[in-house]
Formats: structure tokens, sequence, C-alpha cells
């Protein structure tokens, strides 16, 4: 396994990539990955919301699945369960996204590997709201 480049490009996704898909967005305030989404719109990203279960979140458009967004995205945070990476990381090796971010406790080896292969960076395992406070 590469696992060697897994999470060796942190600072430069965080201050390069701006424009963010958030798989597994949830339009509810309590739920971690509408206030990480939240703090990465009011930290100057443009988000895109990625839910099938919801027409809006956080006043931007949500959508099905990251092949239905109409513009290029250069990054896609993961909220989903380990398990149900793999199809995610398919997208977005399809749509030629440049990063793909598994948040703190997604953890799937072969999605990363997957992803890596594809020449996608890949960030595991971490939450991009505690790497973006402590570059600052």
């Amino acid at each position: 396994m590469n696992s060697d480049k897994i999470n060796s490009n942190i600072p430069h996704i965080l201050a390069d990539y701006r424009k963010i898909a958030v798989v597994g967005i949830s339009a509810k305030p309590y739920r971690d990955s509408h206030n990480i989404a939240l703090f990465m719109k009011n930290h100057g990203c443009k988000i895109f919301p990625v839910n099938p279960n919801y027409d809006t979140v956080l006043g931007r458009p949500c959508y099905p699945s990251l092949l239905d967004i109409p513009v290029k995205i250069e990054l896609v945070d993961i909220f989903r369960r380990s398990e149900t990476v793999m199809p995610v990381i398919e997208e977005a090796i399809q749509i030629g996204a440049k990063a793909v971010w598994m948040q703190l406790g997604v953890i799937n080896n072969d999605a990363a590997q997957k992803g890596l292969a594809a020449g996608l960076e890949v960030v595991m395992d971490r939450c991009w709201k505690v790497e973006y406070l402590k570059r600052k």
C-alpha cells in the first residue's frame, strides 16, 4: 500500500482548493457535515452540497451526486460511512477532481489507493476544519 502519499498534501489542499463538493452533507445544523461545510463557506470556499435527500443546504443547491454538479470541482469532502466511500471516489475520478478528503473516522484503504492510482491527492481520517485551524 502507498500510505506515504495519503495525507501528504494537506497544507496545499487547504490553501489551493476552494471549490469543494461536500458529499453526505446534512441540512441538520447539529451535524458535523453541516457545521464544517458552513465553516468552509465562511472561510472563502464555494461549497457544493451533495445529498439526494435535499434540494438545498446552506442556501446552495444540493446535488444528488458528484456527476450532477455543473462546475469543475477541486476537492471532494466525504462525510459517509467508510464502507460506502468507493463509489464516491469513483465519481471523483470521473469528474476530474484534484483531491478527495475522507473526514475523521472515514477510513477506506482500497478507496484511497484507487484515488491515488488515478492521480488524486488523498486525505483520510482527518477533519478539514481541524486541519484548517492548525495552519493558522
